[in-house]
């Protein structure tokens, strides 16, 4: 039940924040003003050096069932090459694993935790062996490689799949690729660039709740 709870969930925010810094205290704040401007889902990338202290430390602030607004957050890991690594990072709290490619031994591990797994897909066949594992949701990546009319294409052969573009996807063509279907999109680049060039990151929170609102407006349509 926890599985299917939190797949709803990342569904239902729609938006999920790809997370990449030079330290675990960096990427930290900028997950803590990612989520007071409402992007309630964190994806912390595994290239990020000892990403794992920094799940750790958002984990133990922030929980997917917490009835507080304030500590409500769904801390994941991104950038999941194996299953030794979505292993080391479940016990470190995450609550989700994403990987820029498909993997099996990877979908087999979080299917036997019941830990919800979104792997990169670029192509049909590689969607269907996705489903065929049990993902729960496949991230069309690198995003930037297609239009939201991708997905149209995909989910005539493929209604089922639950997709999510990463990379690619900004304010200007988020409503887009949601009214084409999307389960949901990540944002990584456009979220933090600003932000770490003028070392403010109380631009992350702004921007969250640009991408936020952008998100709501087009579910609304």
């Amino acid at each position: 039940m926890k599985k299917l709870q939190l797949v709803q969930k990342i569904a239902e925010e729609g938006v999920v924040a790809v997370l990449r810094g030079e330290t675990p205290e960096q990427v930290v704040e900028m997950a803590e003003q990612a989520i007071a401007g409402g992007i309630k889902v964190i994806e912390v990338t595994m290239t990020v050096p000892f990403a794992l202290r920094a799940i750790e430390m958002l984990s133990a602030k922030y929980s997917w069932d917490s009835k507080d607004p304030a500590s409500y957050a769904i801390i994941g890991v991104g950038t999941v090459l194996d299953p030794e690594t979505a292993r080391a990072a479940i016990l470190s709290g995450a609550q989700f694993v994403v990987g820029p490619c498909l993997n099996r031994d990877t979908v087999m591990l979080c299917n036997r935790y019941r830990i919800p797994v979104m792997p990169g897909v670029m192509t049909i066949k590689e969607i269907q062996e996705a489903l065929e594992l049990g993902a729960d949701i496949v991230k069309l990546f690198p995003g930037n490689l297609y239009d939201p009319s991708m997905i149209k294409a995909i989910k005539g052969p493929l209604p089922q799949a639950n997709i999510m573009p990463t990379g690619g996807v900004s304010l200007d063509n988020l409503g887009d690729w949601i009214k084409a279907g999307a389960v949901a999109v990540g944002i990584g680049s456009d979220l933090t660039n600003e932000a770490l060039k003028q070392k403010d990151f109380s631009i992350i929170a702004q921007k969250a709740a640009a991408y936020k609102e952008a998100y709501l407006q087009a579910k609304a349509r």
